[in-house]
């Protein structure tokens, strides 16, 4: 689902940067506003799920790729707004860093799966979970009934969410040769019109890669709920988390370390997720190439495709995962430090 540089026009991730800025705005502000700075590098532990879901690509028959985002899980945690911030921060360093999505089409990817994804996935976990069902993590966690009834609202929330962002891929993708072509009638940008990019987008997450959002999001969202109940905003009050979150953290941190030590498997799906093709491999499929993918901007990134150098590649990927980790943690942290330090979500009384 990360689109590449090129496959969308300039114009269209013109648009969708001038779209997402207020949308970032609004998510800084109500993180300020929501969040205590006493949690804020546990925003960053969530963004790391997200971080590494997305490294665990799994294949379909045909030799497409796709992967889970756990979007949905960093939403039910701190909310949809600071999803939507830790999700935008851990697709920036992934392209940046590792190529893993354009940097022209960061935008349409933060719209797409740090936007669209956690706000439909929250919203139906609202509406599946109840009147409760907003940061309830100090009844899940202690292992009452509610916890059920919250994972399965989870697991629909999620499964809605990532299909409703590979839907508005899929819509940008295909409004590419219907909006821009040359005089011979090909397209300039993605070739495949809406009635090939949507299915063909659809298919994987309405199964596998859905199921995969699913199981990443309730496995994960269980564990800790079970493990550190007040991980999440309005989490128990005397498990530590007030004091020191990130030392009392330290299960699910345990967590975030085995997953990115088990990133590799990622590497045993073989081929491209669709619309993530290099040029020359989409040539050979369309016949041509299109001129504004020849002529287009590349970015030559520090370590593409998670790999360093020489190194096997498996070492190669455990070594991003632990540098993307590491990369949100201090962000996280330095955002922590300049936040407001109130922690108090009762009313406020003025004068």
């Amino acid at each position: 689902m990360h689109i590449p540089e090129n496959y969308l026009s300039p114009s269209t991730c013109g648009v969708f940067a001038v779209a997402m800025v207020p949308v970032w705005m609004r998510a800084v502000h109500h993180v300020r506003e929501e969040v205590p700075r006493q949690k804020m590098p546990l925003v960053g532990v969530a963004a790391a799920f997200c971080f590494l879901a997305m490294m665990f690509n799994i294949p379909l028959p045909g030799g497409t790729t796709g992967h889970a985002v756990a979007g949905t899980l960093v939403a039910i945690l701190f909310g949809p707004w600071a999803a939507t911030l830790a999700i935008s921060i851990a697709l920036a360093i992934q392209a940046v860093m590792f190529g893993d999505g354009g940097i022209l089409a960061l935008p349409a990817n933060c719209f797409n799966m740090a936007f669209v994804l956690p706000m439909c996935g929250y919203a139906v976990y609202g509406l599946v979970r109840g009147r409760e069902g907003r940061h309830t993590g100090a009844r899940a966690g202690s292992g009452r009934p509610g916890l059920g009834r919250e994972l399965v609202a989870a697991g629909v929330g999620s499964y809605v969410g990532i299909n409703a962002a590979a839907l508005c891929a899929a819509i940008e993708f295909g409004v590419q040769p219907l909006l821009f072509s040359d005089a011979a009638g090909r397209a300039l940008y993605c070739p495949y019109p809406l009635w090939v990019s949507v299915p063909a987008m659809l298919v994987g997450h309405l199964t596998v890669w859905g199921a995969a959002e699913v199981v990443f999001t309730v496995g994960i969202l269980a564990f800790v709920r079970r493990v550190a109940p007040g991980f999440g905003l309005g989490g128990l009050a005397g498990d530590g988390m007030q004091a020191a979150p990130v030392r009392a953290a330290r299960p699910v941190l345990a967590l975030v370390a085995a997953l990115a030590v088990l990133t590799p498997l990622g590497l045993l799906a073989t081929g491209d997720a669709w619309g993530e093709w290099s040029t020359a491999d989409l040539a050979a499929q369309v016949g041509y190439t299109p001129a504004g993918m020849a002529h287009g901007w590349e970015w030559a990134s520090l370590m593409p495709d998670y790999s360093l150098g020489a190194l096997p590649s498996w070492l190669g990927y455990v070594l991003s995962a632990a540098i993307g980790v590491g990369a949100l943690l201090v962000a996280f942290r330095l955002l922590g430090a300049g936040a407001s330090s109130r922690v108090d979500f009762g009313p406020r009384h003025d004068g």
